[in-house]
């Protein structure tokens, strides 16, 4: 009788764990085939990679790698599965991919792209930074072009790097790809998306259109004391709303990017854990909801990506970028924007530059150094969706560098003292092998210094 007992009860346990594990990974699903859709379908057909390619690097970690992966050329999607989960990523020119979610591809693709922004109506602005260099930058371009090659080609500074540019005083002194990747290839940001939304905010407010410390007029915030954060708030990441960051298992920024319709909508529905402006922590979130109430300001979605386009990337001599959307049709701007690695460096360059591309002003004055003030509680590592080197994170570089920072190695450096800035684009997905981003941009200084080392 006692050894019934037993083994019903040990049946029970069994039944229980094996129940509870089931609901667990039923939760990680969408996760699960949501990341690997989305981002091989980006890959494919935003920046033209080679699937297996992008399986083998991009998608070769966790429970990531074990997804069964479908790519439809003729359809241009990207069905991911594993178990018995399954998600579909659609692309959509100009659009690039998105996820379904709530929605058919039939109907995603209701939405048309306006055509005189795709890039094939704009003209060419490459002269921007690829102008000749003068005689004297000539002499630094040579003596950098061994580091170019020993961090993209031999890896001598770890991780996997995808594209290198560096601008000094505005002009190209290094650029070095890696095998398949080009100067028109269009790559993922991460999180250097959020410096480009800080560039939005920054055109609106030039153009009138937004006073960054007064309330925000977001209805489900009125009711409670989420209606005293501001936009300030938010960009220096001070909101003090409730936020995981943690990319492992069914983390609010997991959720957010792959299983919501609308993100901004997501994240400003969490309630409040601090009063805002006394708490400093990283949210991806915060800049979908900045992202979305931009979007807000203006009487539709086409509206708001025509500013976008015409009043950021043309000036930039962005042709070709990508800002991807949520199905709501707000652009990702915690995540999602692909541009070259000279477009990014050429939004560098507009720091560097104090909010000036040539002689004409874009940004307010006084915008830049706004950025790059640390946020009161963030202990001198954070701007407004900027990083700072203040905190002395790289302790062989200039304590006036800050930077735009993106998952697994992308990254915009930009140096006022030296008048440099750096693209580095790549994948480090593995710990032990991670960027040196020190050394690296230590012996880019001494390269560039007047006195070379």
């Amino acid at each position: 009788m006692f050894l019934k007992r037993l083994f019903r009860y040990v049946a029970i346990a069994v039944l229980l764990a094996l129940l509870g594990g089931c609901i667990y990974l039923n939760g990680l699903m969408p996760i699960i085939t949501g990341y690997a859709a989305k981002n091989l379908a980006s890959a494919v057909f935003v920046s033209g990679r080679n699937p297996k390619e992008v399986e083998a690097l991009d998608l070769n970690f966790s429970l990531i790698r074990f997804t069964s992966n479908t790519v439809d050329l003729e359809h241009q999607t990207v069905t991911s599965r594993f178990l018995w989960g399954k998600s579909t990523a659609v692309y959509r020119e100009g659009f690039g991919v998105t996820l379904l979610r709530g929605i058919s591809a039939e109907a995603l693709r209701q939405q048309r792209f306006p055509k005189d922004l795709l890039p094939e109506a704009q003209p060419s602005h490459d002269s921007t930074t690829q102008a000749p260099l003068p005689v004297g930058d000539s002499a630094v371009a040579e003596r950098l072009a061994p580091i170019a090659k020993a961090f993209v080609s031999q890896r001598a500074y770890h991780g996997h790097p995808f594209a290198f540019v560096v601008l000094h005083k505005g002009r190209v002194v290094a650029e070095s790809y890696d095998q398949g990747i080009g100067p028109h290839t269009k790559l993922l940001s991460w999180s250097m998306a959020k410096s480009f939304t800080n560039a939005l905010v920054g055109l609106m407010v030039r153009d009138s259109l937004l006073d960054i410390h007064a309330p925000m007029d977001i209805p489900q915030w009125q009711a409670d004391g989420r209606k005293a954060i501001t936009l300030h708030h938010l960009m220096q990441m001070q909101s003090g709303l409730e936020w995981n960051e943690d990319y492992g298992a069914r983390s609010d920024v997991n959720i957010m990017l792959h299983c919501e319709t609308d993100m901004g909508l997501f994240a400003l529905s969490k309630p409040l854990q601090h009063a805002p402006g006394t708490h400093w922590q990283y949210s991806s979130g915060t800049t979908n909801i900045v992202m979305r109430y931009l979007r807000s300001r203006f009487p539709s979605g086409e509206a708001f990506l025509r500013y976008i386009h015409t009043r950021l990337f043309a000036p930039l001599g962005m042709t070709g970028p990508v800002f991807e959307q949520d199905v709501s049709g707000t652009p990702l701007g915690s995540s999602y924007l692909y541009a070259t690695a000279k477009d990014f460096a050429r939004f560098g360059q507009l720091y560097l530059n104090d909010g000036c591309i040539g002689s004409e002003r874009i940004l307010p004055e006084g915008w830049v150094d706004y950025s790059r003030r640390p946020a009161a509680a963030s202990d001198n590592r954070y701007g407004a969706f900027f990083w700072l080197n203040r905190c002395g994170k790289f302790p062989d570089v200039p304590k006036d560098m800050y930077y735009c920072d993106g998952h697994d190695g992308q990254d915009i450096f930009i140096f006022p003292s030296h008048e440099l800035v750096v693209v580095i684009l790549g994948y480090s997905p593995n710990p032990g092998n991670l960027i040196d981003f020190n050394a690296l941009l230590r012996d880019i200084l001494s390269h560039t210094s007047a006195n070379p080392q």
